[in-house]
């Protein structure tokens, strides 16, 4: 019996929303637009977060960045203070590689900006970053074209470059870069592979594709590595059953050593890891969610008075409809769920219209952009259970209202 009464009620729910179309359009188009807005932030947020996730993991659990400025913020710290300090040298490196007993591997890196040429074509300030031996051991990337540089590059010093995807494209566009003569900073080098194209598909803390990597031994030619302001760094991989803070213990304690600074002074370089920026993304994006979810709330409360406002005045033009069923021995129960089912319909299929507009928005974003943008369904769920509450909460006056309807006083009324 309660599963007839049901059927009977979402039958009348069908037919009240499909006789009118004007008012169930204006009904779902408030929770469309509602729902639109809350999951389209959401879904942004979701590729946002990831993105910078992907990035943060390929950076390595098991590798520190030992550098002059820190990721994280530390009150003890002044940034004038910060300025003062040397930046981190080859004799750091070497320290460390001498003395250490947890890193598996390690790179030193110098970069600085300059312009690359190609016959008529010119890559200004682009990124040329001069590194030692085990790079590829240190960081993930995957070369494109060609190969990477060999032991005997690296201790020779030879003038050889690998170029990232994006200034290859800007120097030689469709040609093939491979054995190509370009000069960086006056200096020839000969090409000998091409970065991986990252593309757009996400957000990345070291975008390879705007990087030129040469031996260390080259680079120094035109980097002055005693420059106070030099961007230097090291990158040390720990061993396989070494943890992160064993590695940055020791790593700090070697280098405290090595620039003989004494127990009560201040630790003159960074040492960084992913978790650092990991944590403080954590705080960034629990922000921005509470943000969305205030933008979409206000949206959603305006798609919400909209079903409520037109369900009172269905309940008003089925007066008469109401009374009768009651007189038949309709139960209140069932005159309820009759308008709760239809404010419910109405609000999750406002809700599907609005998954819809953004599965589409995705689609044309990601053609355009190649952002790799997808609707989750995690997201898919939320939308469609905020669109059931909505109508649940929007519906429930007015139907509420038509259950208590006296029959007599129902049946008399007229327009």
């Amino acid at each position: 019996m309660s599963l007839r009464l049901f059927r009977e009620g979402f039958l009348f729910a069908i037919s009240a929303v499909t006789t009118n179309k004007l008012r169930t359009f204006l009904s779902l188009f408030g929770i469309t637009i509602g729902i639109f807005c809350i999951i389209s932030v959401f879904t942004v947020l979701d590729w946002l977060e990831k993105s910078i996730r992907d990035s943060i993991n390929s950076m390595g659990n098991n590798v520190v960045y030992v550098q002059k400025f820190p990721w994280s913020f530390n009150s003890n710290l002044a940034w004038w203070d910060i300025i003062k300090w040397p930046t981190i040298s080859l004799e750091d490196y070497q320290a460390v590689m001498t003395r250490s007993t947890k890193v598996e591997a390690a790179s030193f890196l110098a970069a600085r900006g300059d312009r690359i040429k190609y016959k008529s074509n010119v890559a200004n300030d682009a990124v040329i970053a001069a590194v030692t031996d085990n790079l590829e051991k240190v960081v993930s990337f995957e070369i494109g074209k060609g190969r990477y540089f060999s032991p005997f590059e690296y201790a020779s010093g030879s003038n050889v470059a690998v170029l990232g995807a994006d200034i290859a494209e800007r120097l030689f566009e469709n040609a093939d870069p491979l054995g190509k003569t370009i000069t960086i900073a006056g200096h020839k080098a000969t090409i000998i592979g091409v970065l991986k194209k990252e593309g757009e598909g996400g957000i990345s803390l070291s975008n390879t594709d705007e990087i030129t990597l040469i031996p260390l031994k080259f680079g120094r030619s035109f980097i002055n590595l005693k420059n106070r302001f030099v961007d230097s760094q090291m990158m040390i991989k720990a061993k396989p059953d070494v943890s992160v803070q064993e590695l940055s213990d020791e790593v700090t304690m070697i280098l405290r050593s090595a620039r003989r600074l004494k127990p009560v002074e201040t630790t003159n370089f960074s040492v960084n890891t992913a978790t650092m920026l990991s944590q403080g993304f954590d705080a960034v994006f629990q922000g921005i969610n509470i943000g969305g979810w205030i933008i979409g709330c206000f949206a959603i409360l305006v798609g919400g008075f909209g079903i409520a406002n037109i369900m009172f005045v269905s309940v008003r033009e089925r007066t008469n409809i109401i009374g009768i069923q009651k007189a038949l021995g309709a139960k209140r129960s069932f005159i309820l769920q009759q308008f709760l089912t239809e404010s419910v319909l109405l609000s999750i299929t406002g809700g599907f219209l609005g998954l819809l507009l953004i599965f589409i928005g995705t689609l044309i974003v990601n053609y355009f952009y190649d952002l790799k943008m997808f609707l989750t369904v995690g997201n898919i769920f939320l939308a469609l259970f905020i669109s059931g509450i909505i109508g649940i909460i929007a519906g429930y006056a007015p139907a509420n209202a038509a259950a208590r309807m006296n029959p007599v006083d129902a049946m008399g009324f007229s327009f």
